[in-house]
């Protein structure tokens, strides 16, 4: 049976939204305020119903919704599809307060409504390899993750770096350790707009003494999307602002011989993985989540764990 879904917001990312339901066969509506947009989506998709607010969409019978407009509107359009009982996936960052994110929470259990967050990254098919690797013991314990996401902009006015771009790497350190962080340590540089850091470096403590760092900058020479993942018996690289997107084993580790240590430098092999979008895999998730069987990946709860850590961060890039 196929599932109807209505897309609110027809921009930058919402058109991906779009056209990767179309691909699924789920795209029956849009919500934009732009008419601009709206008639760019009827022509290329005229099968597809346009609205101009989310009130008259809530009129039809869509079996979900996505969220994809600027994320300080998140809280406000999410609140009344979940109040209308409909499932609902709100893109990242859920909303900018914990407070707001704690009464979607609340409210989705009140109305038995499954809500996911768009962390994409979490559908990556490497990442989902790299989850399964730290899982069956491929690399010993986990210990240390760190993660670069830096380019030359998209320079925002209504958020900083950190809220832009570290939403994605603070729900791939929750997913791939399975806990929040214990401790916090954010430091931030403004350079461009006052109040707004433009770079950020953020440290954090997981359970079992797991640690990991953050870097974020729309500030840098050349795109970097890198992710490192230390294990007590080999490590993992993912190259994902690479053309050819390489995922790494590193058979390399310390070992302590006589009490001095001793490098052990072994093969390094590539690791396949599937060549499929994640935002389709994400959307696919979703569509199989529109009933009484809730989401695991990317839920409400993980969602509100992500927007904790970005404001207890931002706290500190704040003094």
């Amino acid at each position: 049976m196929k599932k109807m879904i209505c897309v609110v917001g027809a921009g930058h990312w919402g058109k991906n939204h779009i056209k990767t339901l179309s691909k699924l066969n789920s795209l029956y509506g849009v919500v934009d305020v732009d008419k601009n947009n709206l008639e760019k989506v009827k022509f290329m998709f005229p099968k597809t119903r346009i609205h101009q607010n989310i009130e008259e969409a809530l009129k039809y019978n869509y079996d979900g919704f996505i969220i994809a407009t600027p994320a300080r509107s998140h809280f406000r359009i999410a609140k009344k599809i979940i109040k209308d009982k409909r499932h609902v996936l709100i893109e990242k960052p859920m909303t900018m307060s914990i407070k707001d994110a704690e009464e979607l929470v609340m409210l989705s259990e009140a109305k038995n409504v499954n809500v996911m967050v768009g962390h994409v990254l979490l559908f990556h098919p490497a990442v989902m390899k790299i989850k399964k690797m730290i899982e069956t013991g491929g690399i010993g314990d986990l210990q240390y993750i760190y993660s670069n996401r830096l380019n030359l902009g998209k320079v925002r006015t209504h958020e900083n770096v950190f809220w832009s771009l570290a939403p994605h790497d603070i729900a791939i350190f929750q997913y791939l350790t399975s806990s929040v962080p214990k401790t916090i340590d954010a430091k931030g540089s403004t350079f461009l707009q006052k109040g707004i850091p433009d770079s950020t470096l953020t440290q954090l403590e997981y359970e079992n003494g797991v640690k990991g760092h953050i870097f974020v900058s729309w500030l840098h020479p050349f795109k970097e999307h890198r992710l490192v993942v230390i294990g007590s018996e080999a490590m993992i690289s993912f190259e994902d602002s690479l053309k050819d997107k390489p995922l790494k084993l590193y058979s390399k580790k310390i070992d302590f011989n006589f009490g001095l240590p001793e490098k052990i430098d072994g093969p390094e092999k590539i690791v396949s993985f599937q060549k499929k979008m994640p935002l389709e895999i994400e959307l696919e998730y979703f569509i199989n989540h529109l009933s009484k069987k809730k989401p695991d990946v990317s839920n409400i709860y993980h969602g509100l764990d992500v927007v904790k850590t970005l404001v207890k961060a931002s706290e500190q890039l704040l003094n």
